[in-house]
């Protein structure tokens, strides 16, 4: 693994074949001196987004007109600006590439009738104008898997289908996920360590909380620590049904239970870079004690030359998190999953970053 012999340890990994839990893998380490095991388990929840979300044509623009409008009467949209812009851009990407789509195929459609009602049939251009706009936007559909504009459409829209609420099948989901992690504090581990990265980070948020809420949390001699990389919690957050997840975060970051660790960066574009998701969020109580936030420093971690690769391929960019970095600092993902320590004692003395933003952005608060 690259990582590893960038930073001077053994780490590998095998698949678990056969196995009737959730997809996952199982680590074996040689580091800082110690040997671990990690079993790794991925909770998986993208078929929901993939399910509930039409992905014909003409539904994705109809989610891209609904979603414009929940961010934009909300007035979610013009309080997000206020933290950081990079992330509003992301969104606004597929709401451009989309718009940019029907454009050229309105434009192109109205060209080729005028040609054909001028030299071929008077009448040609209102007959041949929707098959060839359907044909132009096919096109563009067929070749998505290298722009993403439908699959970032799909996302957002699920995100703001229910002005923020988290929808039935996914709190079922959340269920199946909270039990799992259950089971797996009352099994023979040092750490039981939850990662979310992107969306995933407010998912893991309100899984944690539930486990807490049940009264299914570390017990004696067992540790829960949480991981969130890359977060967007405020484009959930900000929403005005966002009660349950506003609730969750507030109730996490006084828990002493847990360990709470959130990881961003500025150069990564499509987070809400040193915004603590709490306190922007506007629900951070007088004790709060969660999350660290600190940058993972993409433009120290990475070298000049690693750096120049990367920093315009802001997709990518967004889960450096997970991979390996040529300079790294006090971040690396291999060691904080698959290492000896837990995640409390490795940064028990780490100060937050000191440009982390933690003032109230939200116009919803309630709980």
């Amino acid at each position: 693994m690259k990582q590893a012999e960038i930073s001077g340890y053994n780490i590998e990994t095998k698949g678990k074949i056969g196995s009737s839990g959730p997809f996952g893998w199982t680590a074996t380490a040689t580091i800082e001196g110690a040997q671990v095991t990690a079993d790794v388990s991925v909770l998986v929840w993208s078929d929901i987004v993939k399910s509930s979300m039409g992905h014909g044509i003409v539904a994705t623009y109809w989610q891209m007109l609904i979603t414009s409008w929940i961010y934009i009467y909300s007035g979610a949209l013009r309080r997000l600006m206020w933290l950081r812009k990079g992330p509003i851009i992301a969104a606004l990407y597929p709401i451009a590439i989309l718009s940019v789509q029907f454009f050229v195929a309105i434009t192109v459609a109205s060209v080729v009738g005028s040609v054909l009602s001028t030299y071929v049939y008077p009448r040609a251009g209102w007959v041949t104008f929707i098959p060839i706009v359907i044909y132009i936007l096919r096109w563009f559909h067929a070749r998505d898997s290298k722009i993403y504009a439908y699959y970032l459409m799909h996302d957002f829209a699920h995100t703001a289908q229910n002005w923020g609420a988290y929808p039935p099948k996914m709190e079922e989901r959340f269920e199946a996920f909270r039990a799992q992690i259950a089971q797996a504090l009352t099994e023979n581990y040092d750490e039981v360590l939850i990662v979310g990265h992107s969306s995933g980070a407010h998912i893991a948020v309100s899984i944690v909380a539930d486990l807490l809420r049940a009264n299914q949390g570390p017990k004696r001699g067992h540790v829960l620590g949480l991981l969130t990389l890359g977060h967007v919690v405020p484009m959930v957050s900000f929403l005005p049904k966002a009660t349950r997840l506003r609730g969750d975060l507030a109730m996490l970051s006084t828990r002493a239970d847990i360990t709470w660790v959130d990881v961003t960066a500025p150069g990564d574009g499509c987070s809400f870079a040193l915004c603590d998701p709490v306190a922007v969020s506007g629900v951070a109580p007088q004790k709060a004690r969660w999350p660290l936030v600190f940058s993972a420093a993409f433009t120290q971690s990475l070298s000049p030359e690693r750096w120049q690769e990367l920093k315009r391929k802001y997709f990518r960019l967004h889960f450096q998190y997970l991979c390996a970095f040529d300079r790294p600092k006090d971040y690396d993902y291999f060691q904080i999953t698959a290492g000896p320590k837990t995640l409390s004692a490795r940064y028990r003395d780490r100060p937050a970053s000191r440009s982390r933003l933690d003032v109230a952005a939200s116009g919803y608060t309630d709980v």
